[in-house]
């Protein structure tokens, strides 16, 4: 099945760096779960808020345009099950693994949010779910709790 990205979600990708874009756009084509865009570009104000609800770890966020482009480098996608949003984590194992296909087919690299340690998840070589649990086994071996941000992509520069 073949999914699109709705015109909100078009409209979020505003702002955000055009390889990214790119690989969003190829990602939902190839999907096995349907996803929109929530967030691309955020402003300073935005940012700051997150961190003071604890919703992000920094106000050195992608989603803030950065310095060597003037666009955002990140985006939040949300799994969606027919009209639904959904938070189950295995459903973003699936959008990663589609992201990851698009940025090794534009030779993009990207990381995702549930896997940090990973860096460019288009170079792992199995899926998403195992580069996940690669990253929760490393942080529980430093005796530290993962930061699992499974709606979240970023470009790597």
């Amino acid at each position: 099945m073949s999914f699109t990205l709705s015109s909100r979600s078009l409209s979020k990708l505003e702002g955000v760096h055009e390889s990214l874009v790119n690989i969003v756009k190829e990602a939902i084509q190839v999907s096995k779960v349907d996803f929109g865009v929530i967030c691309g570009t955020r402003t300073k104000a935005e940012q700051a808020e997150l961190v003071k609800k604890g919703a992000s770890k920094t106000m050195n966020s992608r989603h803030l345009p950065q310095e060597s482009t003037g666009k955002s480098h990140a985006v939040d996608l949300m799994a969606y099950i027919g009209s639904r949003a959904s938070w189950e984590l295995n459903l973003y194992d699936d959008i990663a693994d589609a992201m990851a296909k698009a940025a090794k087919e534009h030779n993009v690299p990207i990381k995702w949010g549930a896997a940090w340690s990973i860096g460019n998840i288009a170079q792992w070589n199995s899926g998403m779910e195992g580069a996940m649990n690669s990253y929760i086994d490393l942080r529980r071996s430093e005796g530290k709790r993962p930061f699992i941000d499974g709606p979240h992509f970023e470009l790597i520069t």
